[in-house]
């Protein structure tokens, strides 16, 4: 009996050791032996449900600065994003009739363009005595949320390129060499400036993958 128990102990340990493995496998588009496989509908709406995280922390995080900061009507005329040289769809409708290669790189140029600017925001806060602990989390899980929506949607667009969805697509880090110059001076803008320009991005992000999905897999009730 005693040897039975034991017998059960070690059974119970490597399963729970398997799937302790198999939780912490990483995702992968090519479904590799170490990754797990996830289909194409699950990808989606694995950075869909990210993305709209994304954008409700970033209108939280700007409303909490609204609160210290109420900008005049003229800085509100002036405001202007670095990514605003990042040509994107105007509204919904142009944004359906892109190929889904240049909507995924549309939203992967605004993500990497959001990536340093977002890191530089959260290390300036730290070194600021006005804004609240809790107002620095949010920045820095803000930042952190930016880099993994960005490998989120490239799986997405390296599993649409291996079922042949997509003949090919772009990272968006060749075009983005143009962007430095403009992107280095978004650390002088005023906070309340940056988070309201990319809470319009952030939410521009969320649609497009919406939109994105939609095109690719109708059938999941657009």
């Amino acid at each position: 009996m005693l040897e039975m128990s034991k017998s059960v102990s070690l059974l119970l340990m490597l399963c729970a050791s398997r799937a302790e493995r198999v939780a912490s496998a990483p995702i992968c588009a090519h479904g590799y032996p170490e990754c797990q496989t996830i289909s194409l509908a699950d990808l989606f709406n694995r950075v869909i449900q990210h993305s709209a995280r994304l954008h409700r922390l970033s209108s939280d995080l700007y409303s909490d600065f609204e609160q210290y900061l109420i900008p005049s009507k003229n800085e509100i005329g002036t405001r202007k994003c670095h990514t605003s040289y990042i040509v994107t769809p105007n509204g919904k409708e142009h944004a359906q009739k892109l190929a889904g290669e240049e909507l995924t790189e549309v939203i992967l140029k605004l993500l990497m363009a959001w990536g340093e600017p977002l890191a530089q925001f959260h290390q300036s806060m730290t070194q600021q005595q006005d804004y609240n602990i809790y107002s620095s989390n949010k920045a820095m899980e803000m930042s952190d949320m930016v880099h993994e929506l960005k490998n989120g949607v490239q799986k997405v667009a390296e599993k649409m390129q291996l079922l042949g969805i997509l003949s090919t697509f772009l990272n968006g880090e060749d075009s983005l060499h143009s962007l430095d110059a403009e992107s280095s001076s978004v650390f002088s803008v005023d906070h309340l400036n940056l988070l309201h320009c990319f809470r319009r991005d952030s939410d521009k992000i969320w649609s497009y993958l919406k939109i994105l999905k939609c095109r690719i897999l109708p059938e999941s009730g657009c």
